[in-house]
């Protein structure tokens, strides 16, 4: 042993202490219902488990790591070059590689508060600085707010669209008239990890915003609608600078081929695609309508879960929840619940409804 060795261990950096760690949606046992996480309930489109499988016979090799494949169906259904299409693993991973792009130390990343919470960790990790705004007491985006916040430091600014955990959404004259006054040097990524469910005509695609400003990236998921949260592929539309950059600072074949072949299945599956998300999206309306009914104030979510602002009550909803068999997830403001098995969310209601009686 070296006379130099420490008992101590290496060095970390310290600014680490200070970031929390990405906490999950708690898992369920065989005997409760998963509301904690936003997956899809359904099993996989038909032909991604077959197409999967076929992949994964070849594992033993490295995966295409530009995903030409994927990458070749992506834009031709959202109609863009494939110079705009950059991938990762999930829409976070892109996420962390926009701010990585984008920011490090002494710079800014703005954001809603709360949001998605991976937004001020991988911030953090990036070195630079989270500046959250808190959202206005309806849980819509405060964007007056957020441009307030804007310095010369900023240098990203995530708006999310629906934003989660709330549901509530931007329409599409406010974020125009947002994108409009944010600094053209500013990169403002649109977090569309829930689109497929909004149903509220007044609110924007993303890809439409993108198309004509060269500072917006639009993101999303395979992660939600097309059911594919176990195999983690997300990916961003953005001009071809912010879309190179991605491609720099993404951990290298991030992407499996198994995930690859199971992300252009799900795209040459989109009609059931859309009637399953049809069949989330009349349960969640359900949902919304078993709480009012009950008297519930909630907000008219266009996700595939519903917010309960209970504040410091959501520790203790959580666990009536968790005792009548469905798992939901608890955060300081109130509680996020998922839209799954239809007898997982009927159960979640009756919780509500008696846990609102005893208040």
């Amino acid at each position: 042993m070296s006379s130099g060795t420490s008992a101590q261990g290496p060095r970390l950096r310290p600014s680490l202490d200070g970031i929390p760690t990405y906490k999950p949606g708690k898992p369920a046992g065989a005997d409760a219902y998963k509301l904690s996480s936003n997956e899809n309930p359904n099993n996989p489109l038909p032909g991604v488990l077959e197409a999967a499988v076929a992949a994964a016979g070849s594992f033993n090799r490295y995966p295409d790591m530009g995903a030409g494949e994927l990458t070749a169906v992506l834009a031709e259904r959202f109609g863009v070059p494939t110079e705009h299409i950059a991938l990762g693993t999930g829409s976070v991973g892109v996420a962390q590689s926009l701010v990585l792009a984008t920011a490090g130390p002494g710079e800014e990343v703005i954001f809603a508060w709360r949001s998605f919470e991976a937004y001020p960790i991988i911030t953090q990790i990036a070195g630079a600085t989270p500046v959250p705004v808190p959202l206005k007491d309806n849980g819509d985006h405060d964007l007056d707010a957020m441009l307030a916040a804007v310095t010369p430091n900023t240098r990203l600014i995530f708006v999310c669209n629906p934003n989660n955990p709330t549901g509530n959404v931007i329409h599409r004259a406010e974020l125009e008239r947002f994108l409009d006054a944010v600094p053209g040097d500013v990169l403002v990524v649109v977090d569309e990890a829930y689109i497929e469910f909004i149903r509220d005509p007044e609110v924007p695609n993303g890809i439409d915003l993108y198309r004509d400003r060269p500072n917006v990236c639009v993101l999303r998921t395979f992660s939600k609608a097309y059911g594919l949260a176990g195999l983690r592929v997300g990916f961003a539309i953005a001009h071809e600078p912010v879309a190179n950059a991605l491609r720099k600072t993404a951990v290298p074949f991030g992407v499996s081929q198994i995930a690859q072949a199971a992300a252009v299945a799900s795209l040459r599956s989109e009609e059931a695609l859309l009637v399953r998300v049809e069949a989330l999206v009349e349960e969640r309306d359900r949902v919304v309508a078993g709480l009012r009914a009950q008297g519930w104030e909630i907000p008219d979510s266009q996700a595939n879960f519903v917010w309960l602002g209970l504040g410091e009550r959501s520790a203790d909803f959580a666990a009536a929840c968790a005792a009548a068999g469905v798992i939901v997830r608890p955060f300081p403001e109130g509680v996020r619940v998922s839209i799954g098995e239809t007898e997982g969310n009927s159960i979640f209601l009756a919780v509500a409804e008696a846990f609102r009686k005893a208040l």
